[in-house]
């Protein structure tokens, strides 16, 4: 098995200045639902680390990625509700200076090990903008599935833009 490149971890109070460094990044908040502000301040993420460790562990499972003992960004699955309950949808994003590294697909698989391990969800989906191309090719490497194009899904900074949906399955 391979060594890890990244490792997993839940929120801390001591992260907010990275936190607050990761996300202050028009290239990364583009790639992002809106509700994130700019510039990205010890604040916010003091707010969001103090809502993630508030949640509820069986339908949100949000996690620093941390990488040579610092805090590089985040990911998380969230449960969705009624008869999607055992599916979760995932979201994470990462600091630019470790893009193109596979720390990214490493987390990926680390969440989707965790959740197919420790709950009932089967299914886990992203819907990353069509233009991500980083972000699909992430999905791809960590087995998911190329489901199709959700055209005019998304208004974005102006925007109408297609998403791509892609999801993996709990292996029987």
């Amino acid at each position: 098995m391979q060594k890890s490149k990244c490792k997993l971890r839940k929120w801390k109070l001591e992260d907010v200045d990275d936190l607050s460094r990761a996300l202050n990044n028009p290239k990364i908040l583009a790639n992002l639902r809106d509700g994130l502000p700019y510039p990205y301040t010890q604040a916010d993420a003091k707010s969001y680390i103090e809502l993630m460790l508030n949640q509820d562990e069986t339908n949100t499972f949000a996690f620093a990625i941390e990488y040579e003992h610092k805090v590089i960004g985040s990911i998380g699955a969230f449960r969705q509700q009624n008869i999607h309950s055992h599916t979760a949808e995932m979201g994470y994003y990462l600091h630019e200076d470790y893009w193109n590294k596979g720390i990214m697909t490493d987390a990926v698989l680390q969440l989707c090990e965790f959740i197919f391990h420790n709950t009932d969800i089967i299914r886990i989906y992203a819907e990353p903008f069509e233009t991500n191309q980083g972000s699909c090719t992430v999905l791809e490497k960590a087995g998911f599935s190329f489901e199709g194009t959700l055209h005019s899904h998304a208004l974005k900074n102006g925007k109408l833009l297609n998403m791509r949906l892609y999801a993996r399955i709990k292996e029987q």
